[in-house]
């Protein structure tokens, strides 16, 4: 083979979930089957432990294989939301995994991307070393100088697992391409990206007599994100549903002449957040949640508390609020079964309270799209269609949102998983086809 005709790949780098695009004998790009059947997979790599000696390497599994270990309580070390790192001083920081192994957390990230590009290679049958690689709009939200390190910080781990040619595209972009193939007429469209991690935004124009170009630069009229979207919708209905329950927003005991304090919070917003849930579970901060015991004007709180860091519940309890939030967008209502904390314990979660605990980053995200319009200078109603893709837009009182402020606009949801994928490929085709 030559240069040219090497094969070539799209990656979809996602906070939750990921896929990837490989170029075929016909000339067009097809997503790979990752996971038994499934073209997207969990971005989450599980880092096993269990019966490890000191000089033996932890045993890595991704995507739901990661996710099935964690839950069966393997012992070991469970990553998810890398691409939150990305900008971030975390990038070069190591991080304990279990039984006095640690790792980089750029090196999980690249860990991640050789899998994925392994997978592409067994279907491709030849090694891979073309991608185009998806990011969004902004890593870093306010501040240029951290986003373009982001960039760079992804770059590198491309490069590291032999990805030598490479090239970004951003994902709402991806995703008004994937839109392209499936209309008939020239428009604008405003794309609205709501993964993970981001919430990103791009007006387009899209058409027929546009396919056939590589450089859209001029069909681009807006940009705009901000890092708002699903994993922080989870972070607020934990905190909202299930951790009042373990003292968040608890009061101290009363006291002669005072109004009870509300115990500390830090814990709390820790537990709610992916990447910071292990630091609970140090000794030192082990020893002194356990000395504030006094804090708590309800002794069954902070025993709750303390039960869900010695148990290391802390990644469960988050999953658990995303299933409530995803219940809650399918269904209006659920319960949350928090037996493992204690017996009989648990919690409920509707769409009214759903929506007042994300109140602030709906309306945020809600403002974004708005933003993108007047950076443009379109008015709303000059926009004739609105395309929905990320895992988060399957959460109606959001997409009900937006779709307001376009009331013109012909609301279309596309493959939440896979859009950017498919959109990725598309561009990938035309740069290296």
């Amino acid at each position: 083979m030559t240069r040219s005709t090497l094969p070539f790949c799209a990656i979809d780098f996602g906070t939750s979930n990921s896929a990837i695009a490989l170029s075929g004998d016909d000339g067009r790009m097809a997503l790979v089957e990752l996971e038994s059947g499934q073209r997207t997979m969990p971005t989450a790599v599980f880092y096993g432990v269990e019966g490890l000696a000191a000089h033996e390497a932890p045993q890595r599994l991704y995507g739901r294989q990661a996710l099935a270990a964690y839950v069966e309580g393997h012992e070991g070390r469970l990553m998810r939301s890398m691409k939150s790192i990305l900008g971030s001083s975390l990038a070069d920081q190591s991080t304990e995994v279990g039984a006095g192994h640690a790792v980089r957390y750029l090196d999980v990230v690249a860990s991640y991307l050789r899998h994925l590009k392994a997978m592409a290679e067994v279907e491709a049958g030849t090694p891979m070393a073309r991608a185009v690689l998806g990011r969004p709009v902004y890593f870093v939200d306010g501040d240029p100088a951290r986003d373009a390190q982001a960039q760079a910080t992804l770059e590198a781990a491309a490069r590291s697992v032999g990805l030598e040619e490479l090239s970004f595209q951003y994902e709402p972009i991806a995703a008004a391409l994937d839109y392209e193939q499936r209309t008939e007429r020239e428009e604008l469209v405003l794309v609205a990206d709501i993964g993970g991690g981001t919430s990103d935004f791009s007006l387009v124009r899209v058409g027929p007599q546009r396919r056939g170009r590589l450089e859209r630069k001029d069909d681009i009229l807006a940009n705009h994100g901000v890092h708002v979207a699903g994993t922080d919708f989870d972070r607020h209905v934990e905190l909202a549903s299930i951790l009042p329950l373990c003292g968040y927003r608890g009061l101290g005991p009363a006291r002669a002449g005072q109004a009870p304090r509300e115990v500390p919070s830090r814990v709390y917003f820790d537990l709610a957040t992916w990447h910071l849930i292990n630091t609970v579970y140090t000794a030192p901060r082990v020893a002194e949640l356990r000395r504030m015991r006094e804090f708590y004007g309800d002794p069954a709180q902070h025993r709750r508390l303390m039960t869900v860091v010695d148990e290391h519940l802390g990644h469960a309890l988050i999953g658990q609020a995303e299933a409530a939030k995803i219940a809650v967008a399918e269904g209006g209502h659920t319960r949350i079964d928090l037996g493992r904390i204690e017996a009989g314990l648990q919690s409920g979660l509707d769409e009214a309270q759903a929506v007042q605990a994300l109140d602030a980053d709906l309306q945020r995200i809600v403002d974004a799209a708005g933003e993108t319009l007047r950076m443009a200078g379109v008015q709303a109603a000059d926009v004739a269609a609105l395309y929905f893709t990320g895992g988060s837009t399957g959460f109606k009182p959001l997409t009900d949102r937006i779709a307001a402020r376009l009331p013109v606009a012909r609301a279309v949801h596309g493959d939440r998983n896979a859009s950017v994928a498919q959109g990725l490929g598309v561009h990938a085709q035309r740069l290296f086809g």
